[in-house]
Formats: structure tokens, sequence, C-alpha cells
């Protein structure tokens, strides 16, 4: 009697390869995952949630638990299987994972049935409520802006002291001028 081993079935496979199509997409791979508990949710506010997330590069996919924790650590993402218990969507982001948390702490204060489980950002593990802590912080483009603006000041006030020597000597020239016209 021979031992056979359980053959791997096809749409498992498949399916892992998904994940791992999201989490490794080519260019625009998405590098930061947030993880979040969908469970009460209706149908048109996970539609809405996604259109936030759409318009923000983001792909927010419903998964199975096996399968994700089996793609992370294919991919050498280990530490994320606390995160893969229950109903779990990830939204994966290549850009601003900051972006993608205000987005959804902001709609879970709408829709409570939506909660932030943890997250995988920078090549670290994040609880819920480091992931919350992150959202609260200024995003990529805010920070680049306010850098910008601090580099740019000392610029501007040099700009501002250079025009104003010319401008003091052109209204000292006509005050001399009023006052000579002044006395003829």
């Amino acid at each position: 009697m021979a031992i056979t081993g359980k053959k791997i079935q096809e749409y498992k496979t498949k399916a892992i390869a998904e994940i791992k199509g999201i989490l490794q997409g080519g260019e625009a791979a998405a590098q930061d995952f947030i993880f979040t508990e969908y469970r009460g949710l209706t149908v048109a506010q996970i539609t809405e949630l996604r259109k936030q997330l759409r318009a923000r590069n983001v792909v927010y996919k419903v998964v199975k638990n096996n399968f994700a924790r089996i793609a992370f650590e294919e991919l050498s993402m280990p530490g994320v299987s606390p995160y893969l218990m229950g109903p779990t969507a990830i939204a994966a982001t290549p850009k601003d994972p900051n972006e993608v948390a205000k987005v959804l702490f902001d709609f879970s204060k709408d829709v409570p049935a939506l909660t932030v489980k943890g997250g995988f950002i920078g090549g670290s593990v994040y609880d819920a409520k480091q992931i919350e802590t992150f959202s609260k912080l200024p995003g990529r483009l805010e920070l680049i802006s306010m850098l910008m603006s601090v580099m740019n000041g000392p610029a501007r006030n040099l700009a501002a002291a250079l025009n104003d020597i010319p401008a003091r000597l052109v209204r000292t020239v006509k005050a001399v001028a009023d006052q000579k016209a002044g006395v003829a």
C-alpha cells in the first residue's frame, strides 16, 4: 500500500500567487501594508472606502488569512501572523503609508465597524496603536513642504534685505528733492 501525499489544489496556489502579486507588483510594488478588520461593514461602505483608497493609488484587498500568511512568509516579511486572524483586508500602498493610515482612521471615525489591526511599514511590524500614532504625524509631502519653507526662508530674507538698500537710497533722494523744492 502506497502512501500518497495530498495534492495542492490549484486555486490555492493561484490565490497565494495573487496575494504575492499585490505584495510585489513590479514597479508599483506595495512596500507598506495596513491590516484591517472589515466585519460589520456594508457593501456600500466598503465600496466608499475602496474609492477613497483608490484615489491614493492604494489596493484594498480582502484576503484569506492562511494564504496571506504563506505569501508574506515566502516574501520574507515575517511577524505579520498575529494580524492575520479574523476577517482581514489589506491596504497595500507603494507610496506614502501615512496617507493611507489617515484615510483608514478617518473612515473608522464615521464607520466604527472598520478597525485597524496593525501594519507592516518600512520593513517593521506595528500594532494598531502605533499605526494610529503614525497617522497623526505629518505625511511625506507635508514634511517636504515644511522643509522647503524652512530652506526658502533665508533666501527670501536675503532678497528682501538686498532690495531694501536701493529702496532706501531712492527714498532718501526723494526726501532731499522734496526738501529742496520746499526751500526754493
